[in-house]
């Protein structure tokens, strides 16, 4: 009842304007508008049918050292009655690092220790595209201090040139804020980045946080974002909920990625401003779980 009476309270404060509930910190919910899926062709897709993760489809050596607060290690995601599972878990033995070998001349290595584990899994090298519409349909991992993302990238996100016309890091939904609001009000976030990530020169902008009607934790949704080459689209299960073009829209083709990342750094977990720390509860080990990842183009471009 409380969450039904919250809905009520935000759509009231969006008829007024879609600004409000974004000026007073609440998550806002989607509009009327919904993708017309007639104007697009389907040009990639995994289904997770298999009984393991499609290595022509997926790699896991974009980044194979520590992340953040955790670790990303490639056996922490699998495939499992068809679907695609990202675990996270507190490893007292450390998992074997197989990547060090081949990159150690390249890439810094900080020793794998006893900590939170997790993947990412991403198609850098097998398949990008630029402008279309990609959708997943997940269940988000219900756990504080962590996330759950489903993005995308390109080097020239790395460009420091004030634009993002290059590059942006397209974070399609992360998943930030298990247990935030009151009244069992469940959000997710979109976000956009460009010039690099050092400090002074990072551009970003939180496009905003976005109410979901049901509970994500337990129950599958879709969450998508339109890309052409005036803005940014992005929907919850074929709702529009946001719209941007921060930065110029970017003109280059990206890869895709899906992720869960351990709030914190070096290996150190810490506190997620939205959640609080990670802490082993009743849930554990925690689980995001992708039913599909689908990308679709404009039939006019193909």
């Amino acid at each position: 009842m409380l969450k039904k009476i919250f809905m009520a309270f935000v759509a009231a404060l969006t008829a007024i304007s879609a600004q409000l509930p974004i000026l007073l910190d609440i998550p806002t919910l989607p509009v009327n508008r919904t993708i017309d899926m007639d104007r697009f062709a389907l040009t990639w897709h995994d289904e997770f049918d298999g009984d393991s993760v499609d290595p022509a489809k997926w790699g896991t050596e974009w980044w194979i050292t520590m992340r953040k607060g955790g670790y990303w290690h490639e056996d922490m995601a699998f495939v499992q009655d068809g679907n695609l599972v990202i675990r996270t878990e507190y490893k007292d033995t450390p998992l074997e690092n197989r990547y060090y070998e081949k990159w150690k001349d390249s890439i810094h290595f900080d020793a794998y220790k006893p900590g939170y584990y997790s993947a990412q899994l991403t198609s850098a090298g097998k398949f990008e595209q630029k402008y279309g519409y990609f959708e997943c349909r997940c269940i988000l991992p219900p756990g504080k201090g962590l996330w759950s993302a489903f993005w995308m990238m390109n080097e020239g996100v790395y460009n420091v040139d004030g634009s993002g016309q290059d590059g942006t890091e397209l974070d399609i939904f992360e998943s930030m804020y298990y247990r935030k609001h009151r009244f069992g009000i469940d959000a997710v976030s979109a976000n956009l980045h460009f010039d690099g990530y050092a400090k002074g020169e990072h551009q970003y902008k939180h496009v905003g946080e976005f109410l979901l009607e049901n509970d994500p934790y337990s129950t599958f949704n879709t969450y998508g974002m339109e890309w052409n080459e005036n803005e940014y689209i992005f929907y919850i299960n074929g709702r529009e909920y946001a719209r941007s073009d921060f930065g110029g829209v970017s003109e280059n083709p990206e890869f895709l990625l899906l992720s869960v990342e351990v709030a914190g750094e070096n290996g150190v977990p810490a506190k997620n401003p939205s959640t609080g720390k990670i802490a082993q509860n009743k849930n554990w080990p925690i689980d995001f779980v992708v039913d599909y990842v689908r990308c679709y183009q404009y039939k006019e471009l193909l």
